[in-house]
């Protein structure tokens, strides 16, 4: 996919990421370990397949147990809520966006920190003192349940502190003593250390978690800010390592160099009838990350929201490939069809690769 495009994209700032893209999918695995072995101890159906609709399991005292391995899958999420954000936090993520988010802790090989816990695979592991969460980028959580209190003013770390408790069926988690260095969201959206994070953990059945998260910052919010996430069990798989090979200098390079470089190509005229046709919902996943595409036509041209995201023009660069240099990381994407048809999916090419997302509406 990579060495098809390249001649579509010209530039050789855009050359350079996909070379980029070639030089990294070729290095990546044929396989993983255990791809044929079935996820044991879960419930299946009279035919095999995972019966995520079977009733949730349960420790020896009683209380609901969570261990698993677990992905979003979808919810909602007032972080983006500009009517709750402070200025200071506003101009900052205008700040951001304007230096294509080249500080971003995920492009700076640095934890991700309490963004996690609302996106992601993660790998629970449930004990009656301790719960560990484990993320695929290598950095870990630790929930003690064995009657702790937070401290008032902790040292402030990455990953924040966590206790929780058990209000019936729901486990109540509160974490505190995050630094200032990590973002609520990709777009930007910081945070002051005086940000304390309830969350309230409830399995209904056994494929499915129901996850409520209160951000509550005086520093950054107007209010406090909730959202919700709906957590799926993730059968007959595993949590891959993710890391970052990245250093600061390869970001500078590599990635932002390129936005640059893109956003400076002309975009070319592509006719309103081409356009309607990738016009629509694509969903498929990124890395662990059930992701939605929102396309639109606007003003002649094509639009992209990205999980909710601000809106972001596409710049065409042929009937099919085309550029979006405000979005986070300036990625182009490319639309599949045949003859007259509307679009079946889009290709987001990223240095990891090419993902693919289908049309769902």
């Amino acid at each position: 996919m990579a060495q098809s495009v390249a001649p579509i994209l010209g530039g050789c700032g855009m050359t350079r990421l996909l070379t980029t893209i070639i030089l990294l999918t070729s290095t990546l695995p044929a396989s993983a370990q255990w791809l044929s072995l079935q996820t044991p101890g879960i419930p299946r159906t009279a035919d095999g397949k995972p019966n995520l609709t079977a009733p949730a399991p349960h420790t020896a005292d009683g209380k609901p147990d969570l261990t698993g391995l677990w992905r979003g899958a979808g919810g909602r999420n007032e972080l983006r809520d500009q009517n709750k954000i402070q200025q200071w936090a506003k101009d900052l993520m205008a700040e951001r966006e304007r230096n294509f988010y080249r500080d971003g802790p995920q492009f700076q090989c640095l934890p991700s920190g309490p963004a996690q816990i609302a996106g992601g695979m993660r790998q629970i592991v449930q004990s009656p003192s301790v719960i560990a969460v484990l993320n695929g980028d290598l950095t870990y959580r630790q929930i003690f349940t064995d009657g702790r209190k937070l401290e008032e003013d902790p040292l402030p770390i990455w990953m924040g502190y966590s206790v929780g408790r058990w209000d019936g069926d729901t486990l109540v988690v509160e974490s505190n003593g995050y630094n200032d260095k990590t973002w609520l969201h990709g777009e930007g959206l910081g945070h002051t250390e005086k940000l304390r994070i309830t969350e309230r953990y409830k399995r209904p059945d056994f494929g499915h978690i129901q996850l409520d998260i209160t951000y509550d910052d005086p520093g950054t919010f107007t209010s406090p800010v909730h959202a919700s996430v709906n957590l799926e069990y993730v059968t007959d798989d595993q949590l891959l390592e993710l890391v970052c090979n990245e250093a600061t200098e390869g970001v500078t390079k590599h990635w932002v160099g390129d936005k640059t470089t893109d956003a400076a190509v002309k975009a070319i005229s592509v006719s309103p009838d081409i356009l309607k046709k990738y016009v629509g919902t694509y969903r498929g996943y990124w890395l662990d990350n059930l992701t939605t595409l929102e396309v639109t036509l606007e003003d002649g041209g094509l639009a992209v929201v990205r999980n909710g995201s601000k809106k972001s023009p596409l710049l065409a660069q042929s009937d099919t490939t085309f550029l979006c240099p405000s979005c986070q990381w300036g990625q182009p994407y490319i639309f599949s069809r045949e003859g007259d048809a509307p679009a079946t999916q889009v290709s987001e090419i990223q240095v990891s690769g090419a993902w693919i997302f289908k049309r769902v509406k």
